[in-house]
């Protein structure tokens, strides 16, 4: 192995990070701990200053710059709490930064890495994606011979990140039998699975991905470093197409397990986390809790931290996370229905076909008068999951012509 981090380092930049960052909380979570008979306790990244663990190896890797290059700045490329990570360091430090972009950034990210950087961050939006934010990033740092920094792939950056493990382990009086940890590029599982193989080889390191966006664990299986071609960009923080060098070496020995969690399966965790602690997370920061239902019999009776990574989640992204969360329970359902072209036809539907506690959602109909039949979209939320076999019961008794597209997501996705 080219690189592993030595504790003697991540304790260095741990020296270093926390003269001015906070030691996030280890909390003891009841409500997760009764459900799954354990010992359940979450690090608090989310309430980090920038909300996010992203601080620490920005400002571990800026903060290792020589005098020289320090003054001529540094560039990144990121969407999110990378950025913000940078952004505050500079401001700190006092050294210019140019943050690439992709002109798609949510207007409130944006706000949020001028927020951090004030006058010493320069935000340029470029193309549509985090590739081509990243390769532009990247051209500017060759042509102007600035440091670039990289969200994961880079020794200070992981351990930087690896201090989180540290302040996990001086926390916890107990023997910690598993570790959740959130996996995107693998810079924060690399670092903390590292000290945790060290100081806490008993431990089992699980990684935790979505569903859409695989990369490390296709890798892992496949013994290279394996790029997708698409990824699902829900889980923004975590959705990367491939790991870096350095830390898919360093997860290859570090990580036992790597599970992947379903996107609807994590936003029910950040409405669970909402609804129960008042804890708001991004859905990246979920991921470490919304893993827990794979290992349910397992960690029954054990002590189990859980890495909240981060909590910059916008407002505006609710009504999908909780639309995802419904469809992933199984209490949305969407159909394409050819109701008769007659009055009443839609108040027969209510009354014969809705159960009690059924409720329409969606509804989207146009009126064809030369037809026989008008095809209308409608979406029907159910109060329990097991409800819905009944409702295609009364639908077939009933003769109703109707297409179920749940499950044709080319069609639901034109549709919904």
């Amino acid at each position: 192995m080219s690189y592993y981090p030595k504790i003697e380092d991540i304790t260095r930049a741990s020296e270093v990070i926390g003269e001015l960052f906070c030691s996030t909380p280890l909390q003891k979570n009841l409500g997760l701990s009764d459900k799954y008979s354990a010992n359940i306790m979450l690090k608090r990244e989310d309430l980090q200053i920038v909300r996010s663990y992203k601080i620490r190896g920005a400002f571990n890797k800026i903060n290792s710059l020589d005098s020289k290059n320090l003054e001529k700045g540094v560039v990144c490329a990121s969407a999110g709490n990378h950025a913000q990570g940078v952004a505050y360091s500079c401001n700190l430090l006092k050294i210019k930064g140019i943050i690439f972009m992709p002109e798609t950034t949510p207007k409130q990210k944006i706000e949020q890495v001028k927020m951090f950087g004030k006058d010493y961050v320069e935000v340029v939006l470029i193309g549509d994606s985090f590739d081509d934010a990243n390769s532009e990033a990247k051209k500017y740092s060759i042509e102007n011979n600035i440091s670039f920094i990289h969200p994961f792939d880079d020794p200070k950056i992981i351990e930087g990140q690896a201090t989180v493990g540290l302040e996990i382990l001086k926390e916890c009086k107990e023997q910690i039998d598993f570790l959740f940890i959130p996996v995107g590029g693998g810079g924060l599982a690399s670092g903390v699975g590292s000290v945790f193989k060290r100081l806490s080889p008993n431990t089992k390191i699980v990684g935790v991905e979505p569903m859409g966006a695989l990369s490390m664990k296709l890798s892992l299986e496949k013994g290279f470093i394996y790029e997708l071609s698409d990824i699902d960009r829900f889980v923004d923080g975590a959705a990367v197409k491939r790991v870096g060098e350095l830390t898919f070496n360093i997860c290859k020995y570090v990580l036992d397990d790597v599970v992947a969690v379903p996107e609807g399966a994590v936003c029910s965790s950040i409405l669970e986390l909402y609804n129960r602690n008042a804890i708001v997370v991004e859905p990246a920061g979920a991921l470490s809790i919304t893993a827990l239902p794979f290992y349910a019999n397992q960690i029954v009776g054990k002590n189990v931290v859980c890495i909240v990574s981060g909590s910059n989640n916008d407002i505006g992204r609710t009504e999908e996370i909780r639309e995802r969360s419904l469809l992933y329970e199984g209490l949305k359902h969407y159909f394409i229905i050819r109701f008769p072209q007659r009055s009443g036809a839609l108040l027969s539907f209510v009354k014969d076909i809705l159960g009690p506690k059924d409720d329409i959602t969606h509804f989207c109909y146009s009126k064809k008068t030369n037809r026989e039949q008008g095809p209308a979209v409608i979406g029907v939320e159910l109060s329990n999951s097991s409800d819905f076999n009944s409702l295609i019961k009364r639908m077939d008794e009933h003769n109703v012509v109707y297409e179920y597209i749940n499950n044709k997501q080319d069609l639901f996705g034109f549709l919904i």
